[in-house]
């Protein structure tokens, strides 16, 4: 998509952004083979005075002589233009990365953009304006949905998301690092899909041990990753902070006042954008049970790099260097992987929808819960709904194991009273077939044969 920036026959203005660490900059430099016209990376946390004499260097950097008096942002992007208008004919590449850095209090940068882009770059065939940053509500807020000069004149964004399972398997590949499907997947299930993270994998150790040396050693990589991670996502990250605990203690998600009651705050509009900043990042998901209104969705924490510092990192004293090791296959690691691989699940619903053949069919993915009423009444919670447009819901069940999954009598029982609760609730008139996910498979017995479609991890590296 960049590289056909170039055989445009327009200016082009480019914004890319995604989560901190998931590999912006370095999609940048490796299409453009770090040859750029100028390109200017912000500070973080310098005030408006040093960003501009840092901007004053990097016009020097790429070849300015003679560079005007910078006294604002507005004076910074017409030296920026006089620099471009000396350049010979061809496409100028601008690249600005961590723009919302540049974003000091009272820089009014974003109306220098709006000038420099509406009031000298349309006016020209050849200019290519790449805009950067980890901060992606700003970019959304000021960039991509900005109504003000800006509104609608981005001519590509791009949303750099994180690596899925295949994904990562090729770079595990790639690098020699020896991983099984499963060594992929339990890295996954802490690291997420950043490239970054995964970087710091070394072959010579096992995946625990590189587990234990990232978050559990004196040193480690990303022992401080989590607060640096939202400071450069958001200026003011305490309230993201806030909900995204809450969201932590409660497997299932929260509705919007649960939220509320929860963090003991109700802030209107504010609340909002919070929310929806913190799904554009992929932090969280929203959803709506069947047959609940829009006002009644639910959020839930999906982010398994911050479910892993929250069960683990945060408020937790732990000294020994080999404590992940330690702990495989104890109660509390296989309370956390089951949950982490829920969310590896919600992760990957497209390779799942490929795997079960349903690619082509419209469909809507759920989480769905019953609350008993009485003492008569049997809750329930399933853990994955795919509602079908061609009148079927695949009730997902998702278990991870260490060998193949076995269903007992009991089990057997359980389910197919899950089914009936869901049936009986939602009066839903489709067909209900039951799919289990599980790490290997299920063992051959009796009751495995009431499964109408099952699954392994192989199935969500597709």
């Amino acid at each position: 998509m960049l590289l056909s920036l170039l055989d445009s026959q327009e200016s082009e203005f480019v914004a890319v952004y995604g989560r901190r660490r998931v590999g912006k900059t370095f999609l940048v430099r490796e299409t453009f083979n770090y040859k750029f016209t100028f390109q200017h990376t912000g500070l973080q946390n310098a005030n408006k005075k040093e960003q501009l004499k840092e901007f004053q260097k990097s016009l020097k950097n790429c070849g300015m002589q003679k560079i005007p008096k910078i006294s604002d942002w507005a004076d910074a992007f017409f030296a920026l233009s006089e620099f471009l208008k000396s350049q010979p004919e061809g496409k100028k590449i601008i690249f600005i990365d961590e723009l919302p850095w540049l974003d000091t209090p009272k820089s009014k940068i974003v109306s220098a953009i709006d000038h420099f882009w509406n009031g000298w770059a349309t006016t020209r065939k050849d200019i290519i304006l790449i805009v950067c940053g980890s901060a992606t509500s700003w970019i959304i807020s000021n960039i991509v949905k900005n109504y003000g000069g800006l509104h609608n004149r981005l001519t590509q964004q791009i949303y750099l998301e994180p690596f899925t399972l295949k994904e990562c398997e090729q770079f595990a590949n790639d690098n020699l690092l020896g991983m099984s499907r499963r060594n992929i997947l339990e890295t996954y299930m802490v690291l997420g899909g950043i490239p970054y993270y995964w970087k710091f994998l070394r072959k010579e150790d096992s995946w625990a041990q590189n587990i234990d040396r990232m978050f559990f050693s004196k040193n480690g990589e990303l022992k401080n990753e989590y607060k640096a991670l939202y400071a450069s996502l958001f200026k003011n990250p305490e309230p993201y902070i806030e909900i995204i605990s809450a969201l932590g203690r409660k497997k299932t998600g929260m509705t919007r006042q649960e939220i509320i009651s929860t963090i003991n705050k109700n802030q209107g509009g504010r609340l909002t954008q919070i929310l929806e900043e913190l799904e554009e990042c992929d932090f969280i998901r929203s959803y709506n049970s069947i047959k609940k209104r829009k006002k009644e969705a639910i959020y839930q924490l999906i982010d398994n790099f911050t479910l892993f510092y929250y069960k683990f990192i945060d408020n937790n004293n732990i000294n020994e260097k080999n404590y992940w090791s330690k702990i495989i296959n104890k109660p509390i690691y296989n309370t956390w992987s089951g949950l982490a691989f829920e969310r590896v699940c919600l992760l990957h619903t497209e390779q799942i929808k490929q795997a079960l053949g349903i690619s082509g069919i419209i469909s809507n993915v759920y989480s769905w819960f019953y609350k008993p009423k009485n003492k008569f009444e049997t809750g329930t919670q399933i853990d994955m709904l795919i509602d079908r447009d061609d009148n079927i819901i695949n009730l997902c069940e998702i278990k991870f194991a260490k060998a193949e999954y076995e269903i007992s009598v009991e089990y057997d029982k359980a389910l197919q009273q899950k089914a009936e609760i869901f049936r009986t609730k939602t009066k839903t008139k489709k067909g209900v077939t039951i799919v289990m996910i599980t790490s290997f498979g299920l063992k051959h017995n009796p009751w495995a044969n009431d499964i109408q479609r099952q699954l392994t991890i192989d199935d969500l590296f597709l």
